[in-house]
């Protein structure tokens, strides 16, 4: 729904090196999730830019089809940026130019900050905070060979005893990066407990490139709260966008004044099908890339949507019912007749309320 487009945000128009956004709201890269199907269903719903799953260096410079089909987009995704992995300088110098070149992309980004043990254990992600002048090299490299910009995700640090994210972020402006997109809570904490916004505040008084906050943004009133108490350059959404692609919508609506209207079972439903159909869709393209599958493509694409489906649910009754019915999940009918049971639930809760 378009809204008004002359009243001022508290958020302010932002440029990362030679991309301007005029709204700085963007959807983090999410291994699992930030295929485009989820992608672009967000950007209908005012989320300002958006990443690809990360993608392994090494895959990108032998050109792998299978890694190269992550770094497929559609028509209207941009800007979007090219999220990618590793810790060898000459490979991620040389996957950056590959991206660059498919001219598919406006920034390529550095992970800077995956604490997943298997990404770890080949010094890539947040293993890269441990050197930060390796990490400089790289960045160096990066924005050495290609002329788009260059961007890092990152974290606190690795642990509340080991925050180093001041060397980190002046390295990776030296190096000449474009921005810095940073989560605020270390490593060890993965994705829980509370963000450290101080932290966040105080790494963005001391750059000069602009920094986009990430962490402990639940709802759409956190990113304003964000905004207001570290004076970000812009907000970073994870999980809280999963099955609720409306939050964008809110937190625009938030940032101009405007209200905000939720939407209805019907329009939720709509979107819930219409999602579950670019999926399916997404996964016959993958058929390429597979000989064989245990189970039919329809199978397959309701295996791969049942994460982003409980979420869409969420608020159900009984939900834990719910949700021990989903491997049974097989089709397109049965995804929807999930979400038509979730909503009579919660129809009837209401009525009775």
């Amino acid at each position: 729904m378009k809204k008004n487009e002359n009243k001022t945000s508290i958020l302010a128009p932002l440029t990362i090196g030679t991309l301007r956004l005029e709204h700085p709201v963007f959807l983090a890269p999410m291994a699992g999730y930030t295929h485009f199907p989820f992608r672009t269903i967000c950007r209908e719903f005012h989320c300002g830019m958006t990443f690809t799953e990360m993608v392994m260096v090494e895959g990108i410079t032998r050109l792998c089809p299978q890694t190269m089909h992550y770094l497929e987009t559609r028509p209207g995704e941009n800007p979007i940026g090219a999220h990618i992995y590793g810790q060898n300088p000459d490979s991620i110098a040389k996957a950056a130019e590959i991206i660059e070149k498919t001219g598919r992309f406006d920034v390529v980004d550095l992970n800077c900050g995956c604490p997943v043990r298997k990404i770890r254990r080949k010094g890539a992600g947040v293993s890269l905070m441990k050197d930060p002048e390796h990490l400089y090299k790289i960045v160096k490299g990066m924005t050495e060979r290609v002329s788009m910009p260059v961007t890092v995700k990152t974290r606190l640090g690795l642990t509340p005893e080991c925050i180093n994210i001041a060397e980190i972020a002046h390295a990776v402006e030296e190096a000449g990066a474009s921005a810095l997109f940073l989560h605020a809570r270390t490593a060890d904490a993965v994705h829980g407990g509370p963000a450290n916004w101080e932290k966040l505040a105080a790494v963005k008084a001391q750059l000069s490139i602009p920094v986009i906050g990430n962490g402990g943004v639940d709802c759409a009133q956190d990113a304003v709260e964000m905004v207001l108490q570290t004076g970000v350059d812009g907000v970073m959404l994870a999980r809280a966008a999963v099955g609720n692609p409306w939050i964008f919508e809110e937190i625009y609506c938030l940032l101009h004044g405007q209200p905000f209207v939720a939407p209805t079972r019907e329009e939720r439903r709509a979107v819930i099908a219409e999602h579950f159909e670019r999926e399916l869709a997404l996964m016959h393209i993958e058929d390429a890339f597979r000989k064989r599958r245990k189970h039919s493509t329809e199978h397959a694409a309701c295996g791969k949507f049942r994460a982003q489906l409980v979420r869409y649910v969420r608020g159900t009754p009984d939900l834990r019912l719910l949700i021990r019915t989903l491997n049974t999940v097989q089709s397109p009918e049965d995804v929807m007749h999930m979400v038509d049971t979730a909503f009579a639930w919660q129809a009837e809760v209401e009525k009775n309320a």
